[in-house]
């Protein structure tokens, strides 16, 4: 089990959210796994895809990081499309079977037609918003957790049989004085505890 596939899920805006910062978390998450004897492959929700041939990524790959910028309170259009588009065409084929219930098997419990099973994924987050509103009562989000707030996500993956790992996220990235070379530390720490144990 030493296959990643490294997800860009980023949707560019000039400006404002031009990708740098997703690009140097996947270099970065690259390095780190290739020196430490992964084998690592690249998917990019905007491009010129072709679902199919996205497909076969995911059969290959044991695990896989998910990098993104968080817009809206989610993922990116452009990630959600690429998904969609994906694991639809993975019905049946490494995705997803089915969605797990049965009319002869009452046991069988909706969620549980995945094929992914034993692989496992990595949420790593880039954000606007300070961590504080995280586990807050009085933040924005009402005390839900980091991976709370981000539930559709991971419930995504888990349909398909996936299994979560430590999520990664920065935050404040538009305050201007953002140590990239701590965060990079913070993430590699993150990457060590999920990799390699």
């Amino acid at each position: 089990m030493k296959n990643v596939l490294i997800i860009n899920g980023h949707q560019y805006y000039p400006h404002i959210a031009e990708g740098k910062l997703t690009q140097t978390y996947i270099d970065t998450a690259e390095a780190f796994l290739t020196s430490n004897g992964f084998h690592v492959k690249h998917a990019k929700a905007e491009s010129d895809y072709t679902p199919l041939d996205e497909v076969e990524k995911f059969k290959w790959a044991d695990y896989f990081i998910i990098q993104y910028p968080v817009y809206w309170m989610g993922t990116p259009w452009i990630m959600k499309k690429y998904i969609d588009e994906v694991f639809s065409a993975g019905t049946n084929n490494g995705i997803y079977a089915n969605d797990g219930r049965s009319r002869s098997d009452a046991s069988k419990r909706y969620g549980s037609g995945g094929l992914m099973q034993g692989k496992k994924y990595m949420l790593s987050l880039t954000y606007n918003c300070p961590s504080s509103e995280f586990s807050n009562k009085e933040g924005f989000f009402g005390g839900l957790s980091l991976d709370e707030a981000n539930i559709a996500t991971h419930k995504t993956w888990q349909f398909c049989g996936a299994e979560p790992m430590k999520t990664y996220s920065v935050h404040d990235i538009f305050k201007g004085d953002l140590d990239v070379e701590a965060e990079k530390a913070k993430f590699i720490q993150t990457l060590t505890q999920n990799f390699i144990g």
